[in-house]
């Protein structure tokens, strides 16, 4: 498997293309969710072959990419601007801020040389690219936000919520991917539509595996009195033009979140996926695709 080095944490990626002779295709990027993986985005990336080379990859503390850093020898183009003890004093400084993932991005585009990419990003991927957007304007040509939007600081919610997330990631022993319809029971809060079998069981083996304080640490981060006071500024500046589609039965970022998030900025059109929820990219594809093509100008295959 592909990995590389960004910022010294091991990261799995891969790449997802279809030859082509005519036309060097431009690189979207895919970004995914709290506790998940690049895996779930498969199917919208070989989807998206004929008009895109697709890149995935895994968050740090994530699916298949490591939570803690590798010490390995300075490149070069690090050697030349940092030592070696300001090298590691950067990696020990590294913290679960959706801020940190941005710019964890930002390193992976340069690793590979890549100077300006399309993103598609789900969920708390979607906030990291939301940050990315207004930290790395120049490297984006347009942006995807799946299941994103903004919300209101309530102080007893949130601390409900940071309790029982924290007894959720805590409490995950192995042996739970091997209970009969588990993974049905897991993946039921997030969707509306029955998706594959498959897919549920790939969901809840990422979430089994993520790194313990990757994942506690983004429940703290991403959902915070902080937060809610930092994405409207973020969704009111926005200058990449962006496409926010929302689940109609979301109950993670229910769709009014989404919509708020939209009216905040003309850069930013709203598309809402009937009977569908936290993950509208899986339980209806055609719906999903038809609206990522049309905000991409991209022509319908006539069969």
């Amino acid at each position: 498997m592909p990995y590389i080095n960004v910022r010294g944490v091991e990261h799995y990626y891969e790449w997802v293309k279809k030859p082509s002779n005519s036309w060097v295709k431009p690189v979207m990027v895919f970004i995914h969710g709290w506790a998940g993986s690049a895996r779930y985005w498969q199917s919208t990336a070989n989807a998206l072959l004929d008009q895109f080379d697709c890149l995935l990859y895994d968050l740090r503390g994530f699916g298949r990419s490591s939570g803690k850093p590798t010490i390995v020898q300075a490149s070069e183009s690090v050697a030349a601007s940092q030592s070696p003890q300001e090298e590691v004093a950067a990696i020990e400084e590294l913290t679960y801020e959706l801020e940190e993932y941005a710019d964890d991005l930002a390193a992976l585009l340069d690793e590979l040389q890549l100077q300006r990419v399309y993103i598609n990003a789900h969920s708390m991927g979607a906030s990291i690219a939301a940050l990315f957007f207004n930290r790395y304007p120049q490297k984006v040509e347009r942006g995807i936000l799946t299941c994103s939007g903004i919300f209101d600081y309530d102080e007893k919610a949130f601390a409900a919520f940071h309790k029982f997330g924290g007894y959720v990631v805590k409490f995950r022993p192995k042996w739970l991917g091997k209970i009969p319809f588990v993974d049905r029971m897991f993946m039921a809060r997030f969707l509306h539509r029955s998706i594959p079998k498959a897919e549920r069981q790939a969901f809840l083996q990422d979430f089994l595996e993520a790194d313990y304080d990757a994942a506690l640490g983004t429940i703290f981060t991403s959902v915070s009195k902080a937060q809610s006071e930092l994405m409207p500024q973020e969704f009111a500046k926005l200058t990449v033009p962006t496409l926010l589609v929302a689940g109609e039965y979301d109950k993670i970022i229910p769709a009014k979140m989404g919509r708020q998030a939209a009216a905040m900025n003309d850069k930013v059109v709203f598309a809402m996926l009937p009977n569908t929820a936290h993950f509208p990219m899986l339980e209806d594809a055609p719906t999903y695709l038809q609206r990522v093509r049309e905000f991409l100008q991209i022509p319908t295959a006539v069969n």
